[in-house]
């Protein structure tokens, strides 16, 4: 039997491009979003039009992938809403809006699929984000996600190497999704188009460029297959074209 990958949100720029990468090198996909707006039909073999951060959906997929495989290669939690306002215009209903995807989603998933996982001595990978480490104003809510987001992963890698499942993050830098391309939008920039706000923005980093999706897609993989990285976990592996790297008197 091949090897098969569940991917939440799947259909965001990073889940999508992510979802072709392991198709392209034989796995099998499994995808689920609360969205459907792209084909599915040569990118993921199984789609599940569900709300990731529900219980009883991540049940559904739980029995889909028992009945079906048996066991999960990997898990890749990459579902995530972000809420730009400040602190005091952030509303309780949008901190727990951001809260229940970006990390109560990954606990109920990494919960629920542990034995799948362990079946398959397979590994997950936490999609967090440069917002752990450094982040901006108007964006607490999410860079506390994040945040958390790498502490789990650390706890969870703890407790799951009893049963050879890694556990990884990703912390991407700017990617050019809708994500980044929404949040680019809310901003005063003097009438630039979004295409001139993102070459800019790629310019203060050190690579001098905004990464594409699927460059992220390479990163999860190479952290979810255990020929390349078996000796990895508990790890948070930045790809954000050096940013971090950088002291910011420096720009």
């Amino acid at each position: 039997m091949g090897k098969n990958v569940l991917i939440t949100g799947a259909f965001g720029g990073i889940g999508y491009a992510t979802a072709a990468y392991f198709k392209r090198n034989g796995w099998t996909t499994i995808g689920m979003d609360k969205f459907c707006g792209r084909d599915t039909e040569h990118v993921i073999d199984i789609f599940l039009n569900l709300d990731c951060s529900m219980k009883e959906n991540v049940d559904i997929a739980v029995k889909r992938i028992s009945e079906e495989y048996g066991k999960l290669d990997c898990l890749v939690n990459n579902a995530a809403v972000q809420v730009c306002e400040s602190i005091n215009n952030t509303t309780e209903e949008q901190w727990d809006k951001v809260f229940r995807s970006n990390i109560r989603a990954n606990f109920l998933f990494i919960k629920g699929m542990h034995e799948l996982l362990r079946n398959a001595e397979g590994s997950v990978v936490n999609v967090s984000s440069v917002h752990a480490m450094a982040t901006s104003r108007n964006i607490s809510a999410y860079a506390a996600s994040k945040g958390a987001i790498l502490a789990f992963t650390r706890s969870t890698a703890l407790e799951f190497a009893e049963d050879n499942i890694r556990v990884n993050a990703v912390l991407p830098g700017a990617v050019n999704t809708n994500m980044l391309r929404e949040g680019l939008a809310r901003g005063n920039f003097g009438g630039e188009s979004i295409e001139k706000r993102i070459e800019n923005l790629g310019m203060k980093t050190p690579s001098k460029k905004v990464a594409e999706p699927v460059e992220i897609a390479k990163v999860i993989y190479f952290l979810a297959d255990n020929e390349w990285s078996s000796y990895i976990t508990g790890q948070a592996l930045v790809a954000d074209g050096g940013v971090l790297a950088q002291l910011s008197s420096e720009t």
